[in-house]
């Protein structure tokens, strides 16, 4: 029987696919991956019996990148990197989906593609293709491969997709691949460019990375457009005036508005108030009633529903589109991604009004529509991707993992159905009153027929605060009871919400309906805006204005929407196989690469605001540890980028990269080659604490080291604090978790862990606390016998012991280690000490009194898994009492099969001149205080 390999986005969409097609009918496994599963189920295709198979994709397979030659940022100058090799590499090697997709597909007869039908699925297409072709039974064979396009998970269009399937579209993938490669080119050159030379420069920059973006920079440079013109607002202070007026029948008082508005003139503004402050009465000159309408909304597209997340349920434009991405795969709303605002001829909106009529709170409103017909709308146009987003036929009330989606799946049900009801009728009627020669106006607002606002509750037209008398003819005099002054100044515009945001950069093509989230977001992440959260305004930070006016300043074009918007519209021309891909790429870098050098070449510009801005290195940190050069302290500068820099030599040296590390000087140790103050990083928990040195980090002293090694990697021969001196053994953690991996780790002692003395590894995340409160402990030069472990030297108070890693550790690590070891912390691989029966491994002789010793036992709690009861011994602390001394011992022991023990002391305490331990777990040495 043939095969069908069948390949959907996200293993969701697999899972309802799969249903759909199979009718219920399919048998799923669990893919090797952990992460996608396989369905599988008999049926037919193209006439012939085949067994199908249906997975997934985690979105994109492969990403582009540069090879890692090109990752060294001190080494490589970004100017190389407009014509620099290019690499696809896998996007997420732990999913391991380049193997898994192989596997699946090796030996099957036929593709089918179920990707979502954008260009981005489309490229995703190629990247499965590239990947899966390969293997087939006919590897050479095109009309294999086959393409599923469908806007929803509704059964009828995943049963019409699998009945009319078609081919990928290549040339949408290649301008995937042209936008990726361009973005790529010149974002990381400009990036590495402007974050090396002012983090160089600068102590208190307060991004990581100052990343410049072909559609980020001009994102951002709208907002601070915004802001400028907010500082360059002259406030005008304005006059206006208000007439309270009674008809000539008496009866409530009303408030006309002036006609005029406003005026900027106080002189002339004071006749015209003066003359109308000593009339008593105003004359009726007209009065008209017309009928007014409020058109109702087109279909929904992605753009609109960006906004309304934003301005109605003040939900951001990255979180709107997970929470609609979220609703798709749940089988609740249409594809999310559309640029088309008009339903097709065929739209089928029975279905989706059907199962709304039945539930819900829009259930009689649906059915009114259902009573009366659906009309077509005719607003709207077709953009010729996807149809309007709208709900999709689902049955009964639909499960929400929050209430933002559910608000959000709300208000696309409401759009929906206001598309399909009337425009809001309602009477205008206006009065206009003559008083000494100016014009006031008084309106009232009735509704007819509130139409879509029905759903649209918002838009609802409201009465007129304004009582009018139901009987007013011209010529009418009414009394002007008061003439009200109101003086006020222009105000400026606000800083731009996220919704005005969202148009500027659809007026201008910046990015699609797919990537604006995602440039807004970015220039959040990047710490250029922040965002307020009552309002959803972009308030530009210092570093975000001083970035676009930089830019302003050497090159204009680099900010401005224009230049963007030509790339969008030749990537546009290339999925429509109307431009050369080639060609049009090398056009572009060209014009980037000599605005790249421009820009280098100018950049002092840019520099100068920086200046007035933020403090230079010099003047920020805090002295910290001696330069090796000088022996003046040197500053640490942890904003940003960590480092140090030296004020006297003027040079910075780089530091460990992370959030969780911090750093303390290492006492007074200093690095033996080149004298600069040792540093101890300690890692927050995620990994092995070590000291390093400064320049060394930068600047490897030998040829088996490479740069950002640590002392933890040195192999200096006699340094106190190199790999050489303070490895204790393999590590066989990481030996066995990483046995590919070009360097096996080794346990090292961490130099600055005293008292709470722990082994770290110096390649993988593993450590062991050891010794807890020994006074100290040195690794030796002598090796176990039997495992070729170092010895290591323990000192407490009165008592030293030498042993080896072997009878304080894990050395025998089995495929059952978590098992083995209920307390051992998986996610931070940190090995907790366990404590165990004294007398399993200390049998005391020739005590001083003669006397039993008086044992107290207080049992310790451990969860033992079933399949290895027989490889644990009862835990239990035991102080013994012998005479009118205490001896205190918490001694780890692990049964491993075979009989053999592997003991780890967690704390020793005696309080005894002399006690000997008579045949203590293998070959541990005594070593007798002189107490």
């Amino acid at each position: 029987m043939k095969v069908v390999l069948m390949v959907a986005e996200k293993p969701l969409l697999a899972k309802s696919i799969a249903e759909i097609l199979s009718n219920g009918r399919m048998s799923t496994r669990r893919g090797f991956n952990g992460v996608c599963s396989i369905h599988e189920y008999d049926g037919d295709f193209f006439g012939q019996s085949v067994r199908f198979k249906m997975t997934s994709t985690c979105g994109h397979v492969m990403t582009m990148n540069f090879p890692k030659k090109y990752n060294d940022w001190d080494r490589v100058d970004p100017a190389t990197l407009f014509h620099a090799d290019v690499i696809k590499e896998e996007a997420n090697p732990k999913l391991k989906m380049v193997n898994f997709l192989a596997s699946e597909g090796r030996g099957v007869d036929y593709l089918v593609l179920w990707l979502d039908c954008d260009k981005e699925g489309e490229n995703i297409c190629f990247e499965v293709i590239d990947i899966v072709q390969p293997m087939m039974r006919h590897p050479y064979d095109q009309r294999a491969i086959y393409r599923a396009q469908f806007s929803s998970l509704a059964p009828q269009d995943i049963l019409k997709a699998m009945s009319k399937l078609g081919r990928p579209n290549k040339l949408q993938a290649v301008s995937v691949d042209t936008r990726q490669e361009l973005d790529l080119r010149i974002g990381c050159a400009f990036t590495r460019f402007q974050t090396r030379f002012f983090h160089e420069k600068y102590g208190n920059v307060d991004s990581k990375l100052i990343s410049y973006g072909p559609c980020q920079t001009p994102t951002l440079g709208f907002c601070v457009a915004r802001l400028d013109e907010m500082k360059n607002f002259k406030p005008e202070p304005y006059w206006s005036m208000r007439a309270v007026v009674t008809s000539d029948g008496g009866g409530s008082t009303m408030t006309a508005s002036w006609a005029r508005q406003q005026l900027f003139d106080q002189e002339v503004f004071n006749v015209l108030f003066s003359r109308a402050k000593r009339q008593r009465f105003a004359t009726v000159v007209s009065v008209t009633t017309t009928k007014k309408q409020k058109q109702k909304p087109a279909a929904l597209n992605t753009v609109e529903l960006l906004r309304v997340g934003s301005s109605r349920l003040h939900l951001g434009p990255q979180q709107t589109m997970h929470l609609a991405e979220h609703l798709y795969t749940n089988g609740l709303i249409s594809y999310p991604r559309t640029e088309t605002t008009r339903y097709a001829s065929n739209f089928d909106f029975h279905s989706v009004l059907g199962p709304l009529a039945k539930s819900g709170q829009f259930a009689s409103v649906a059915q009114a529509i259902l009573d009366r017909g659906v009309r077509m709308p005719k607003s709207g146009q077709d953009a010729g991707d996807h149809p309007p987003i709208t709900p999709l036929g689902h049955v009964g009330e639909p499960k929400f993992t929050s209430t933002s989606e559910a608000r959000l799946y709300e208000y696309v049900v409401c759009h929906f159905l206001a598309t399909l009801m009337g425009n809001c009728v309602y009477e205008l009627r206006t009065i206009q009153l003559d008083l000494a020669g100016e014009r006031f106006t008084l309106t009232s607002s009735r509704p007819i027929d509130p139409g879509f606002t029905e759903v649209f509750t918002w838009q609802q037209v409201t009465a007129n605060e304004n009582s009018l008398p139901a009987t007013v003819n011209v010529g009418d005099r009414w009394n002007v009871v008061d003439l009200l002054m109101d003086q006020g100044q222009t105000s400026p515009p606000d800083h731009l919400t996220e919704t005005e945001l969202i148009t500027l950069m659809e007026r201008h093509g910046i990015g699609t309906d797919a990537s604006i989230p995602v440039h807004i977001n970015n220039i959040c992440q990047r710490n250029y805006v922040t965002v307020q959260e009552s309002s959803r305004r972009l308030v530009p930070t210092q570093l975000g204005v001083i970035l676009v006016h930089g830019y302003w300043k050497i090159d204009c074009q680099l900010v401005e929407a224009e230049m963007r918007s030509a790339i969008e519209h030749q990537l546009m021309l290339i999925a429509d196989g109307q431009a050369n891909p080639a060609s049009m790429k090398e056009h572009i870098l060209d014009i980037f690469t000599k605005k790249f050098h421009y820009f280098v070449e100018n950049v002092a510009l840019m520099d100068a605001l920086f200046e007035d801005t933020f403090q230079t290195l010099a003047d920020s940190g805090k002295p910290f540890s001696r330069c090796g050069r000088c022996r003046r302290y040197m500053k640490i500068v942890l904003q940003g980028k960590k480092r140090l820099f030296c004020a006297t030599c003027q040079l910075t040296y780089p530091l460990p990269r992370g959030s969780t590390i911090s750093f303390r000087p290492l006492n007074d140790a200093k690095c033996p080659l080149d004298g600069f103050d040792l540093i101890y990083c300690v890692n927050g928990g995620n990994g092995g604490d070590h000291a390093l040195c400064p320049y060394c980090y930068s600047n490897p002293p030998f040829e088996d080291m490479r740069p950002e090694q640590a002392c933890n990697r040195c192999t200096h021969p006699t340094c106190p604090y190199s790999s050489r001196t303070l490895a204790v053994a393999i590590c066989e953690y990481c030996a066995r978790t990483a046995a590919k991996s070009a360097f096996r780790g080794s346990l090292l002692l961490d130099p600055g862990s005293a008292p709470k003395w722990q082994l770290c590894c110096n390649q993988c995340k593993f450590k062991v606390r050891i010794f807890k409160g020994a006074k100290m402990v040195r690794v030796t030069d002598d090796h176990c016998p039997q495992c070729n472990s170092r010895l290591v030297h323990v000192i407490y108070t009165q008592v030293g012991l030498v042993t080896c890693w072997n009878f304080f550790s894990l050395i025998h690590i089995q495929d059952e280690l978590i098992t083995l070891l209920p307390m051992v912390n998986q996610r931070k691989n940190v090995a907790s000490l366990v404590m165990v029966n004294f007398e399993n491994c200390v049998d005391l002789n020739d005590k001083p009194t003669g006397q039993l010793a008086k044992k107290s036992q207080v049992p310790q709690t451990v969860t033992v898994a079933p399949s290895c009861k027989n490889r644990r011994r009862q835990i239990t602390t035991t102080v013994t009492q012998i005479g009118q001394e205490d001896v205190h011992v918490f001694v780890g022991v692990v049964q491993v099969e075979g009989g053999a023990e592997v003991v780890r002391i967690d704390h020793l305490q005696i309080h005894l001149p002399v006690v000997r331990f008579k045949n203590f777990v293998h070959d541990c040495t005594l070593v007798e205080s002189k107490y």
